[in-house]
């Protein structure tokens, strides 16, 4: 559950009952502006507030932004290009003006705040650790050999404004960006997100497929155009002998795979081994460039947006990714729950997890 519009000053959420939301901070959103890559007032600054002392109600995310409703008016009568105007328009008959209302990439705060509570879930039951980064932005792609997903930090992906963990491939993302932001235009990009410590026997075999509840996930984001796991797209230029995924026994002696190309699941249910993920995102339709289009009366015009915009979501869309797949993590481990009256296998132990009762929300140190 969520609820809010692009420059409402707030927006509230579900969240599970019992669950002590006295320390997330703001800065677990992680929903800073690009700085220097921006054009025009887009900061938003968050508080977080808890509404209804948690019993199973909401909690409300507040936001100061610099926002500005009238950078909207022009929209009223003319449609704006890629953007959700016109087809509200043609299911509704009518739409919000100012930044797309319900459409708006601001209801991903409410996201991202949900998020930081599902990744704290996951982090206590079973180490479960969700991470995504920017892997290209325009015709600039980080090589996966450049990242080692086993020892990637948060501090690596933030330490810069472009959300790269590799010092030299984000300079080439800033200038990629810069070279459009100064024409008034904007580029896409794709985020890897990546989920280590994965309890084993998440998702189900045929409708509720694992990958399929986070390409579901994933695809409800705003300007999302695409999702691929493991091998991806690339893995239809190989034969099965190269794709296949061979078993070993590790010196611990659990079953491990030697290569990853599933990207960690298998018949639609995981497998253990670390999820990889990749959603492409399209370039902002905001742009500051003259377009045609039309208006609401079906007369051709031209449009030039003035108002606030980001020349590339891939930045702001890394904690939005993270947040969306911990979402589907924590639902599927309580459907595995549901399902099988016990929590997944930890990866780590090869026996069930130990918990004390089967409350497990209660007492999380949140």
């Amino acid at each position: 559950m969520a609820f809010s519009l692009s420059t409402h000053p707030f927006l509230g959420l579900g969240a599970p009952s019992s669950v002590r939301l006295s320390s997330l901070r703001p800065s677990d959103l992680r929903n800073r502006p690009c700085r220097t890559l921006q054009v025009g007032p887009h900061r938003h600054k968050l508080q977080i507030q808890a509404v209804g002392n948690t019993f199973g109600n909401y909690f409300r995310v507040t936001t100061y932004g610099e926002s500005h409703g009238g950078d909207y008016n022009e929209m009223s009568e003319k449609y704006r290009p890629s953007h959700a105007d016109a087809t509200y328009d043609f299911k509704y008959g009518v739409r919000s003006v100012q930044g797309g209302g319900r459409s708006s990439a601001r209801e991903t705060i409410g996201r991202v705040a949900a998020g930081a509570v599902a990744k704290k879930i996951l982090k206590h039951f079973s180490g479960t650790e969700v991470l995504a980064y920017a892997s290209q932005v325009h015709k600039v792609v980080l090589p996966q050999d450049c990242v080692d997903h086993e020892g990637l930090t948060l501090d690596q992906i933030e330490s810069n404004i472009v959300r790269c963990p590799n010092p030299e491939y984000a300079e080439q993302m800033i200038d990629a960006i810069d070279a459009v932001r100064v024409r008034g235009d904007s580029v896409g990009g794709v985020v890897m997100c990546i989920v280590r410590n994965v309890p084993r026997g998440l998702g189900s075999p045929v409708f509720d497929k694992l990958e399929a509840e986070l390409a579901k996930a994933a695809m409800s984001l705003p300007a999302s155009k695409g999702c691929e796991f493991g091998s991806g797209f690339a893995g239809t230029f190989m034969t099965g002998s190269e794709h296949n995924d061979e078993f070993f026994i590790d010196e611990h002696g659990r079953i491990r795979t030697r290569t990853n190309r599933s990207g960690g699941i298998q018949g639609g249910i995981s497998n253990g081994e670390v999820i990889e993920m990749r959603v492409a995102f399209k370039p902002t339709p905001t742009i500051a460039r003259k377009q045609i289009t039309v208006t609401r009366n079906k007369q051709e015009t031209e449009l030039i947006f003035r108002g606030r915009q980001d020349p590339c979501v891939v930045p702001r869309a890394v904690p939005v990714v993270e947040a969306m797949v911990a979402l589907v993590l924590v639902d599927q481990v309580m459907a595995h729950y549901a399902q099988c009256q016990i929590f997944p296998l930890n990866p780590a132990l090869q026996e069930p997890l130990e918990l004390p009762r089967l409350e497990p929300l209660h007492g999380i140190p949140l």
